[in-house]
């Protein structure tokens, strides 16, 4: 009678490569670099913002108060003011950018002669620094003595107060956005001079027309780069500090002579965005709790339009 041998034990799963090898240490020392920057410039920062947004701190002392800063935070009416203000450069500035970069890349693409003439001058603008470029468009139109709205009135055309209206303060700081869109113009043109020729030669071939071969070949292949523009810029607008802060108080004339005040967002509020706000807390009001909060409030809501934006990118690849 013939006997049952016994079926031998599983053989032990091999270990991890980083473990047999020593790799793990060696990959954390090659890693330490980047882990000590961000525990250094993002970690630490983040935890601390958190932390003081539960006291009131002067920047001398430090006193726990809970939740007021965030209670504080529903019944401030700057705040909705400025989250306003940011929120139509995010709808409306950012799509405007984008698209305008595309188009003028797509333009100066297709030139047969002087596409590297225009390439350099429209690039030009975002070369000039952010101080200079806002205060020389803030004199531009200026609707009494700049040149724009006396151009405009050539064609009998009433230019007007750009930078004095509120109704047209935002659609200004627009234009000069378009104005220094050179350096995005020109990653949209690097772009789309990679798509490859012989996809628009099968799409003319099985008849498609300028704007399906736009939307069935370019768009697939730049969607990349779309996306890492409207995610950059979407962090940008919610950003948005310099510019508008410098156009309120050059249209205002406002100076730094004694017994001169300024109130940022001239005029009345329209220009008030939400880092303006922060700042205004935090270094002239001097309540660091209540900052910390505007930029916990300013960090969330960029990683919801950036995530947002990743889950569209990621159907949309799923979906093509």
């Amino acid at each position: 009678m013939a006997t049952l041998t016994p079926a031998p034990p599983p053989a032990p799963a091999p270990a991890p490569m980083w473990r047999r090898r020593g790799e793990g240490p060696r990959a954390l020392l090659w890693l330490s670099p980047w882990l000590v920057g961000v525990s250094i410039f993002f970690v630490y920062p983040l935890v601390s913002t958190v932390y003081f947004s539960f006291h009131r701190y002067d920047m001398y002392t430090l006193e726990f108060v809970g939740l007021a800063n965030y209670r504080y935070l529903l019944q401030d009416p700057r705040v909705l003011t400025s989250a306003g203000n940011t929120l139509w450069l995010v709808l409306v500035m950012v799509p405007a950018t984008v698209l305008f970069s595309l188009g003028l890349a797509q333009l100066v693409i297709r030139l047969k002669a002087g596409s590297g003439f225009f390439r350099t001058i429209f690039y030009l603008p975002s070369l000039v620094p952010v101080t200079a470029g806002t205060i020389t468009f803030v004199f531009l139109l200026n609707p009494s003595t700049g040149p724009w709205n006396q151009f405009l009135a050539l064609f009998g055309i009433d230019g007007p107060d750009w930078f004095g209206d509120p109704a047209w303060s935002k659609p200004s700081l627009t234009l000069l956005s378009l104005w220094s869109c050179g350096q995005l113009a020109v990653i949209f043109m690097a772009a789309l001079l990679d798509v490859p020729r012989h996809l628009y030669e099968a799409a003319a071939i099985d008849g498609a027309g300028a704007w399906r071969q736009f939307r069935s070949v370019t768009l697939p292949v730049i969607a990349p780069v779309l996306m890492f523009a409207l995610v950059t810029n979407i962090i940008y607008a919610l950003q948005y500090f310099a510019q508008a802060m410098i156009a309120s108080r050059v249209a205002s004339g406002a100076t730094d002579s004694p017994g001169s005040s300024f109130s940022p967002g001239y005029p009345d509020e329209s220009l008030l965005t939400l880092p303006q706000w922060l700042f205004q807390a935090g270094f002239r009001d001097y309540s660091m709790g209540y900052a910390s909060v505007l930029a916990l409030l300013l960090f969330g809501t960029a990683m919801i339009f950036t995530l947002i934006l990743l889950r569209q990118f990621r159907r949309a690849e799923e979906g093509s």
